[in-house]
């Protein structure tokens, strides 16, 4: 059973990432034959969807570029979660994330690939009430309609997802309140992925 971390920031292995990590560890500390994966989507060729309808034959797309290149992991029958981690950009997801989750429509018209796999999202924003909320539902409303089947962070305080501070006082390893939801969310998601999937 694998969980997948997939980090929608430009920026690799900075703040979402640090998150995600947070997310993948507390899920593998579920169950021992829990298996994570962080995909890190900075640096990496995603163009946008230029709705050319090409996906509708499976697996094909006009682009060829790193998502295409993706797309094994992306399909890996053995996901049963996926964490969707992006920074608060303008008010919502980054362009990356945007232009990654648009190009995910072939997994739609593939048999809904993802149907069924549980998903959860966290956000990073700069302050407590960064648009992290909002971000966090617009990434949900791109996993609904791919049949996923989503969860919050679970109880306390069991709310939309995870959503952290990098502009706390020494940065995001500070932030105990986002890191504790992040763990939440983790665990959560494995948790109900192991109901669904076992």
């Amino acid at each position: 059973m694998k969980i997948l971390g997939i980090n929608g920031s430009p920026r690799k292995g900075k703040t979402t990432s640090f998150a995600l990590k947070q997310a993948l560890e507390a899920a593998k500390t579920v169950r021992e034959d829990i298996e994570t994966e962080l995909i890190e989507l900075g640096g990496l060729d995603i163009r946008d969807c230029i709705g050319c309808n090409k996906c509708r034959e499976p697996l094909t797309c006009s682009h060829d570029d790193d998502f295409m290149r993706l797309l094994p992991t992306l399909t890996d029958p053995s996901i049963a979660g996926i964490i969707i981690g992006t920074p608060v950009y303008m008010g919502t997801m980054t362009g990356l994330c945007k232009s990654f989750l648009d190009r995910t429509v072939m997994l739609r018209r593939n048999k809904f690939t993802w149907g069924n796999v549980v998903g959860g999202v966290l956000a990073v924003g700069q302050a407590r009430n960064g648009g992290q909320e909002i971000t966090i539902q617009a990434v949900q409303a791109a996993l609904l309609v791919q049949n996923m089947v989503l969860v919050g962070d679970g109880p306390p305080p069991s709310h939309y997802g995870a959503t952290l501070v990098s502009g706390v006082e020494g940065g995001i390893e500070n932030d105990e309140t986002g890191i504790t939801i992040a763990r939440n969310l983790g665990r959560r998601l494995a948790e109900l992925a192991i109901r669904i999937h076992s």
